[in-house]
């Protein structure tokens, strides 16, 4: 069974999964986990890895429109090094610092392989669930997709400086909280641009066709794309860029985006379930990131 199945599976036997976040009285609250072998390549420092990991739980309550309040997180290492535990602290305590949120603590422990689960917490009153977007909508994107993918070439050519810059996503909360007023769905582009865009057609039982032209590429993917194909292959299906990926009414992308505290481009529209999910006119694969 791989990932995808394993999550329809439990969400047909929990109602309350299937979203970006769980929500529960006004509190939202989601948790991730990341291994050294999946998530964290060769020169990946322990404060990139604090910061990446507990911000792809602060991405997910962003995703649902949410104000978030704090995290914490499991920290796991073969053998636990006094410069290392400091070092994932400080990116821990740091990315939550950058949208607002605090960093509570955790818990240790001692494994054959670095690993970190985290845990975000959030509040709202209206959250933005995947499943809401109908067909004439405008389907949007904050930010620039493709950052991970050049970061993972960059490590590839050993400039690890450059591959922890662009590790070191900002989690768009203050985007998530001033679209939810006009967004009919949302959830973080966490599996790529591409997969995204088919999870939300299931949810939402909705098809979409974008414009590639239309979707905001990360400057860094001119640095290591190979040709066009690569280019496209590294924006829309490599995935964990963490940028927002959200439906809205066409009269609302004007608010949308005077609202938004980073650019928001409409990349097309949502259409009918029937026309599946397309870019340009073709077919657009289910293609991006899967745990193995």
């Amino acid at each position: 069974m791989d990932e995808r199945s394993a999550l329809r599976r439990l969400a047909a036997a929990l109602p309350a999964a299937g979203d970006d976040a769980a929500v529960v009285d006004g509190l939202v609250v989601t948790t991730d986990m990341l291994h050294e072998a999946t998530d964290f390549p060769a020169g990946t420092t322990r404060y990139t890895a604090g910061w990446r990991s507990v911000g792809a739980s602060l991405s997910d309550v962003a995703a649902m429109g949410a104000d978030a309040t704090a995290a914490v997180a499991a920290y796991a290492a073969p053998s636990l090094v006094e410069e290392e535990l400091d070092a994932f602290v400080e990116g821990a305590v740091d990315v939550c610092d950058a949208v607002g949120a605090e960093y509570v603590g955790g818990d240790l422990d001692t494994g054959t392989e670095f690993t970190v689960a985290s845990t975000a917490l959030g509040e709202t009153d209206a959250p933005v669930r995947r499943s809401g977007a109908e067909p004439g909508n405008v389907v949007c994107v904050t930010g620039t997709v493709g950052r991970t993918a050049a970061a993972l070439r960059a490590f590839e050519a050993d400039d690890v400086d450059r591959g922890n810059d662009l590790f070191r996503f900002p989690p768009r909360v203050a985007a998530g909280q001033a679209l939810a007023p006009h967004a009919t769905a949302m959830m973080d582009s966490s599996d790529g641009l591409a997969r995204s865009l088919h999870q939300l057609a299931e949810a939402s039982e909705v098809g979409f066709d974008v414009s590639w032209d239309r979707i905001p590429v990360h400057d860094a993917v001119e640095e290591y794309a190979t040709d066009a194909a690569d280019r496209k292959r590294m924006a829309t299906g490599v995935g964990e860029d963490f940028e927002l990926v959200c439906a809205l009414p066409r009269a609302s992308l004007g608010d949308a985006r005077a609202a938004s505290p980073v650019p928001l481009s409409a990349i097309g529209t949502v259409t009918e379930a029937s026309e599946g999910v397309r870019m340009d006119g073709e077919p657009l694969a289910d293609e991006g990131y899967t745990h193995e």
